[in-house]
């Protein structure tokens, strides 16, 4: 069949398993929805717990300070806003039609919110880092505690970079792979 068909139009003919191609799309679909998920659920968790912790904290200290104080608000502040990113997220993934495209533009949507989440979570360290240091300076901590506070806030800083690029290099795959569709139809 392909002798004839390369005879007659002198064109190469290729053939595309939809079905392949379409779970192979809901794979990415999936692992990129669970990428978002396990994200949301930590930082809900960890801004939670860490919020309720430092509240604790400076609530049995008598000399607490405002400084943990605000670094609680912040901490629940985040959580909160994670947890409405979290239901406008899922209750968009349920607006895209359930084909191949449908699902690829599904993937990428998710992609996208987890790059955004990514970048404004590396930015969430400025004010915790501010807020840190000056509750370090409001207690009258040693400034060995600073430096080491301003070491730990770098290196979480540049690894988080560093799990940001992951989530812009799939989400650019994702893209690629959806242009290539595109120009194939």
């Amino acid at each position: 069949m392909k002798k004839i068909w390369d005879t007659q139009n002198n064109e190469t003919l290729y053939a595309i398993n939809e079905q392949a191609l379409h779970n192979r799309i809901l794979s990415k679909k999936k692992s990129t929805g669970h990428i978002a998920n396990i994200s949301e659920l930590l930082l809900i968790l960890v801004n939670g717990g860490t919020g309720v912790f430092i509240f604790m904290l400076a609530w049995s200290k008598s000399s607490g300070g405002l400084f943990f104080y605000l670094i609680s608000l912040w901490m629940f502040a985040t959580m909160l806003y994670m947890l409405v990113s979290r239901v406008r997220r899922l209750r968009e993934a349920t607006k895209f039609d359930l084909t191949l495209l449908g699902d690829l533009k599904n993937a990428i949507t998710t992609a996208s919110y987890q790059v955004r989440i990514s970048r404004l979570m590396r930015w969430n360290n400025l004010p915790v880092l501010i807020l840190v240091l000056l509750s370090i300076w409001e207690n009258s901590k040693s400034s060995w505690v600073a430096l080491l506070t301003l070491l730990v806030f770098f290196l979480a800083y540049y690894l988080s970079g560093w799990e940001h690029n992951i989530y812009v290099n799939r989400k650019k795959e994702l893209e690629e792979l959806y242009k290539k569709l595109n120009n194939a139809v």
